[in-house]
């Protein structure tokens, strides 16, 4: 396995996250702010529907991806079909949203009275508000990560409350090498193998933390990192793991008050401004971020690390930043 392979978690290549980054950065800090729909005036065209199914494979799960695929391409009739075809809370968000806009504010207003704990309500509630031009649209969405903070749809709902920040969160990249044999598994088994892994050695809680970030799970992650941080507190990539974990949209200096001091504890460590790069592009702090990119590749210039650190640098320039 090469170098730069082993920095990659599952399926997802950096140079595509360096994408949504670059494109969160610049588009978000100039895109409408959701909150500030003035009136009842609908929005144009059917509002985006989230459904988060993780790594189902069971028959509901293809059946809803079908389903929210027909959705967004237009198909309507066949995405209600399909939806119509189970009776769990995201097949019934599903259809509701398939009616747009024929009930859909009711029927999603409905569910949230029945499922006052479900984020997968909450936040395509929030939505179907917002893209309605009706108020309510930001408390939902709040409701939504206080109802399940460790979950898809919390992230979610951060993007939307917090449109300063590119979209996602920030992901801690390992480098350590994956399990023989890793990438011929599923993705079940892949996070089985890793949470397994991850019981036995601080690099396997840091593969395993990643995963569960990228799972959309960061509450999970964080709890993993800090226990690596906990059990190696000598080991600079178990302190910054713990500190991105810690990275919160509504609370961003309870990751940087952990980070920044790292640079002065391992001055000479590739990780730490790599990942401070990495947290301040998550802020739109384009200049300080390409300057720890930089950093990061002096430091340590044939480390994986660089290597991905000059991809960012590279979807930067491509994208005029």
């Amino acid at each position: 396995m090469s170098p730069r392979s082993r920095v990659v978690v599952f399926t997802a290549a950096a140079a595509a996250v360096a994408v949504a980054v670059v494109v969160g950065v610049v588009l978000l800090q100039t895109g409408p702010t959701p909150g500030a729909a003035a009136g009842p005036k609908r929005r144009p065209g059917p509002p985006p529907l989230t459904l988060e199914l993780g790594l189902r494979t069971d028959a509901e799960a293809k059946a809803l991806r079908r389903a929210a695929s027909e959705y967004a391409q237009g198909d309507h009739g066949g995405a209600e079909r399909d939806f119509a075809q189970y009776d769990s809370v995201e097949a019934r968000v599903g259809e509701a949203f398939a009616r747009w806009p024929a009930g859909t504010v009711d029927r999603m207003n409905q569910l949230a009275g029945l499922h006052p704990d479900r984020a997968v309500v909450q936040l395509n509630l929030g939505v179907a508000l917002y893209w309605s031009g009706l108020s309510g649209s930001e408390d939902a969405w709040r409701q939504a990560a206080a109802d399940e903070p460790d979950s898809p749809y919390a992230i979610a709902a951060g993007n939307l409350l917090h449109p300063e920040y590119a979209p996602g969160i920030p992901v801690f990249v390992a480098t350590a090498p994956l399990p023989a044999g890793f990438a011929k598994l599923s993705p079940p088994k892949q996070l089985r193998t890793l949470a397994l892994d991850a019981r036995h050695s601080v690099q396997g809680k840091l593969l395993y933390g990643s995963a569960l970030q990228r799972l959309g799970r960061p509450r999970s992650a964080e709890r993993v990192f800090a226990a690596a941080a906990r059990e190696a507190p000598r080991d600079v990539e178990a302190q910054v793991a713990a500190a991105v974990g810690r990275f919160d949209k509504a609370r961003p200096a309870d990751s940087f008050s952990r980070l920044g001091p790292l640079t002065r504890t391992f001055p000479h460590k590739a990780t730490v401004r790599f990942h401070l790069g990495l947290l301040l592009l998550w802020a739109g702090e384009a200049a300080e971020a390409k300057h720890q990119l930089r950093r990061a590749i002096g430091i340590e210039p044939a480390s994986p690390l660089a290597a991905e650190a000059r991809r960012y640098l590279a979807e930067l320039r491509k994208a005029g930043v």
